[in-house]
């Protein structure tokens, strides 16, 4: 069974996650899923990525719950081996991409849904949505980088405040406290992550690649070592094939054509 199928609409590619009844995170779905990755990324033709849940009630729901019993042997196998698994694999196949995600939230994005959205470059929420990381509930902690990637968004405060309690926010107080970057009206959600992809789409992907680099390399840095690697950034698109013709573009008065080289 397909749980993961694209539609591109010129250098966008929208990836739809589709497991009934919520979308919920199997580990086949998470394989299916990285596989999809890897294949966008190597296409010069996709420029950057929109991840949506099929469905009215979700964006991701959380990780299939019926699988944890058979992930305690798995995880103390990853423990071993010191290899990431489910959604930790996933997260840093996406954060090497070349490629930037947008996330459009709707519904529960919930746990290991919340953690995919937050490995994204960017969020767009409906404002009927909730958000949350209600593994605590279960007697759990988030796994999939919960712990993580959510205090590097909000705070410590906050992120402890989702993560102790379990307790679930809507779109407008995920906005407010910085963990999703635009909160829209359910049925402008689409169309609004979709068209700032296609923004980031017709930049320099030579450019958008370097950004991304050093916003996940260098946010622990002490600032005169993220600086020196920023300047080494600016060399690095300034003599790219991208950087040359963007400032002939902007000389000659005329839209760039960025080939990604």
């Amino acid at each position: 069974m397909a749980y993961i199928s694209t539609e591109q609409d010129g250098f966008v590619a929208v990836v739809t996650i589709d497991h009934p009844p919520v979308n919920a995170l199997s580990a086949p779905l998470l394989e299916e899923l990285e596989a999809e990755i890897d294949r966008l990324d190597a296409d010069d033709t996709v420029r950057a990525v929109v991840l949506r849940g099929a469905g009215d009630r979700a964006f991701v729901a959380g990780a299939d719950i019926s699988e944890f019993p058979s992930l305690r042997e798995a995880a103390a196998e990853a423990q071993e081996s010191g290899s990431a698994r489910g959604i930790q694999k996933l997260g840093a196949r996406m954060d090497k991409a070349r490629k930037p995600f947008v996330a459009a939230i709707h519904g529960f994005c919930l746990g290991g849904g919340l953690e995919v959205a937050m490995c994204c470059d960017l969020r767009v929420c409906a404002e009927d949505a909730q958000l949350g990381q209600p593994e605590i509930r279960l007697g759990l902690i988030p796994g999939g980088g919960g712990t993580q990637r959510l205090p590097r968004l909000v705070g410590l405060g906050r992120a402890l405040l989702l993560n102790l309690t379990g307790d679930f926010i809507d779109g407008k107080t995920a906005y407010d406290w910085g963990l999703v970057e635009k909160v829209v009206p359910r049925e402008k959600l689409l169309d609004t992550a979709t068209a700032i992809a296609k923004t980031i789409s017709e930049r320099s992907p030579v450019a958008v690649g370097i950004l991304r680099e050093l916003a996940r390399t260098t946010r622990d840095l002490p600032l005169e070592e993220g600086l020196r690697r920023e300047a080494d950034g600016f060399r690095r698109c300034l003599e790219s094939e991208d950087g040359a013709e963007g400032v002939a573009a902007f000389l000659e008065k005329r839209e760039p054509q960025f080939s990604g080289r």
